[in-house]
């Protein structure tokens, strides 16, 4: 059983060290000449994918100095000045907030890199503990608007 808690999205994003010594990319076929710092899974080519306003979809593959299967651990080593990274929301957050990260090519949203939801999941049983209703409506309270930068 699983219950949908917010709405989530992914993140260009970089630090402004990264971005004075590199440059800002404008387009994502610039990606190519960047560091970018990779979420690998299995079975898949380091690629990002890219989707304008307009609907026009870019994906293009990647390369650079340093990956790892942590959103955390990818957005510390960004912060570093070690690359660009695709990061889910939630991770990026404050971050972008602070100022620590600027994101990169803001009309281009990434896509399939990270789920587009948050879900609470619990085994089924014919009836859900109070409990676990009690959690389950304050998460959907407490995340209601999301992890907007």
């Amino acid at each position: 059983m699983a219950w949908t808690l917010c709405e989530t999205r992914s993140w260009l994003v970089a630090s402004r060290a990264y971005l004075r010594r590199r440059g800002v990319p404008e387009h994502p076929q610039e990606l190519v000449a960047h560091d970018c710092l990779s979420y690998p899974r299995p079975g898949e080519s380091a690629t990002w994918s890219f989707e304008s306003a307009q609907g026009q979809r870019v994906t293009v593959p990647v390369r650079g100095p340093f990956a790892a299967n942590n959103s955390e651990v990818l957005r510390e080593a960004v912060l570093g000045g070690l690359g660009l990274a695709v990061l889910p929301d939630f991770s990026a957050q404050a971050a972008l907030q602070a100022g620590r990260l600027v994101a990169v090519l803001p009309r281009w949203r990434p896509v399939g890199a990270f789920g587009e939801r948050i879900y609470a999941i619990r085994p089924y049983s014919p009836v859900v503990p109070r409990a676990v209703q009690a959690l389950v409506a304050y998460l959907r309270e407490t995340l209601a608007a999301g992890f907007c930068p």
